[in-house]
């Protein structure tokens, strides 16, 4: 009897690099999101698409806050249609991020999600920025 891991076949190694290495033309993680900025190699718009007052409360350094409720063609005319932009949430557990990502991509704009978002930013052991008097590395809810 096989395990329940091998109940469903892994995919053959061509269907698998095929599916993994698109993962990565739609996926970018907190590691590589940091470390990019502490080589200044920052060549992306990074998206906090959390409500104000969560992105308030604390959010990834460098990062600009727009609601995905607010991405529209009139309100993304200030950028570039050859800007990268980087978009994350809550974490693993909200879809603001995915829902930013695909109004982005409908505007034609390159995107990434950054897996993880904040959940993952502090699992990392990374800091956020606040607008509070006092810092805080606890995530609040997402206002999605």
């Amino acid at each position: 009897m096989p395990s329940l891991v091998r109940e469903t076949p892994a995919a053959p190694s061509a269907i698998a690099m095929m599916h993994f290495s698109n993962r990565l033309t739609f996926e970018t993680d907190c590691s590589d999101v940091h470390a990019s900025q502490q080589a200044g190699e920052v060549d992306f718009v990074l998206v906090d698409a959390r409500g104000p007052n969560a992105f308030a409360s604390g959010h990834i350094p460098g990062a600009i806050n727009i609601a995905h409720r607010l991405i529209t063609a009139d309100f993304m005319q200030q950028y570039s249609k050859n800007s990268l932009f980087v978009v994350y949430c809550a974490g693993p557990h909200c879809n603001g991020a995915n829902r930013a990502a695909l109004k982005l991509a409908a505007l034609g704009y390159p995107v990434k999600e950054m897996i993880g978002g904040i959940s993952g930013w502090l699992d990392e052991g990374f800091s956020l920025n606040t607008a509070l008097p006092e810092p805080s590395n606890r995530a609040v809810a997402c206002e999605c």
